[in-house]
């Protein structure tokens, strides 16, 4: 894929010179604002982890953090290469890990 491919502003997000995946933009709405609602509370869980310094809480908040990514098609596979039925089915699996 070329730096100016037509597609690169639905696939791409440039914040501060670095380029970050965007979600993927065929998934339901309901699926999306789930995922990102599991990705907040996982942060969240980072942090406070942290803060308390406890490596297998920080551990598996990582976990979630990463699960809801690939979810949302921000991390693995593009998502502009997969079919929309495997796409759809990677967020349904984060989902399903994530409840």
């Amino acid at each position: 894929m070329s730096e100016n491919s037509d597609n690169d502003d639905e696939r791409w997000l440039i914040v501060k010179g670095r380029r970050w995946r965007r979600t993927d933009p065929a998934l339901e709405p309901s699926v999306i604002e789930e995922l990102k609602s599991h990705l907040g509370a996982a942060r969240n869980a980072v942090k406070q982890a942290k803060r308390r310094g406890d490596g297998n809480e920080l551990a598996e908040a990582r976990r979630r953090v990463d699960a809801a990514k690939h979810g949302l098609g921000e991390r693995g596979e593009y998502w502009w290469d997969m079919s929309l039925e495997d796409r759809r089915q990677r967020a349904e699996t984060a989902l399903n890990e994530l409840r």
